[in-house]
């Protein structure tokens, strides 16, 4: 919920799916995450979680609240019209959309969840199992409307964009207490995590999924919010919070290169935008913010 970093997601990830295609071709933009990818599905859920209201869309054709947690388009929604698809990608909970709509792509992404189930039940969204779930039932509809034949010719040679990660730590080992009584200590928590992303990505590695972004975590200390309430430092970043970004990050680029080498054909991505990020936080004016 809180990853406020979507302009430049959309740029570190945009190069990143550039190289990993060498044909260039991608029928169909496939998405998982949470609210630095959810393109609306919160919209059809009971949750609290949802941004269908203003100032959210005001930069959106019409200016149009979508349920994206951004003033106009996101991430998903640049890459895919850079690789000639639709300029958005659909949310699969949208009824105004059916299976023709999502055979270019679709976005099953959950504003506030997270690796952990227990992070999706803070807020009472959709778990990232759940996420699978309904990709699943998006390929038996791509099947029936398509054939078999083009049905895994797109599950195949489609980009998928995984972004992920933040809440777990925000909204919920840092913020509830039961993780934290489990784990004693956050490395042993990003560990769990680490394992929860390997079962994930090796689960859709299994239903065909071969060219996969991996977005890490942002310098999320110094997101708005975690600011804002850093009042003994002035409204700095929080410090501890980056490390344990800096932290993770590094355990999923180990796992990245871990799956690359395990799994035929896999070409997994380490999508780390960490560095510029921070780089925008702290010296603005190198970025036209100043």
């Amino acid at each position: 919920m809180r990853t406020k970093y979507t302009l430049f997601l959309f740029f570190i990830e945009l190069v990143v799916h550039f190289s990993i295609s060498n044909s260039g071709k991608v029928p169909a933009i496939i998405v998982f995450g949470d609210s630095s990818v959810d393109s609306g599905n919160n919209n059809f859920i009971p949750t609290i979680a949802k941004s269908n209201f203003e100032p959210y869309g005001r930069d959106f054709p019409n200016g149009n609240p979508t349920g994206r947690f951004s003033n106009g388009r996101i991430p998903s929604d640049f890459i895919s019209e850079a690789f000639g698809l639709k300029s958005i990608v659909p949310a699969y909970l949208d009824p105004s959309y059916d299976i023709y709509d999502f055979a270019t792509g679709v976005c099953f992404a959950s504003a506030g969840t997270g690796y952990d189930n227990a992070t999706s039940n803070v807020a009472d969204v959709i778990p990232l199992w759940k996420e699978v779930e309904f990709y699943k039932d998006y390929q038996k509809k791509l099947r029936a409307c398509l054939g078999d034949e083009k049905a895994n010719e797109i599950v195949k040679e489609a980009l998928y964009l995984v972004s992920i990660g933040t809440n777990d730590f925000l909204e919920n080992y840092y913020t509830l207490p039961d993780r934290r009584a489990q784990f004693t200590t956050v490395q042993k928590y990003e560990d769990f995590l680490i394992g929860l992303a390997e079962n994930f990505l090796r689960k859709i590695y299994d239903l065909g999924a071969r060219k996969i972004s991996l977005t890490g975590l942002p310098p999320m200390g110094c997101l708005p919010l975690e600011r804002a309430l850093n009042i003994m430092d002035l409204h700095g970043c929080v410090d501890e919070y980056n490390d344990v970004a800096l932290e993770f990050n590094a355990k999923l680029g180990r796992l990245v290169t871990k799956l690359n080498k395990k799994l035929p054909g896999f070409q997994l991505v380490d999508a780390n935008g960490y560095n510029i990020l921070l780089q925008i936080v702290t010296q603005p004016s190198h970025f036209v913010f100043g």
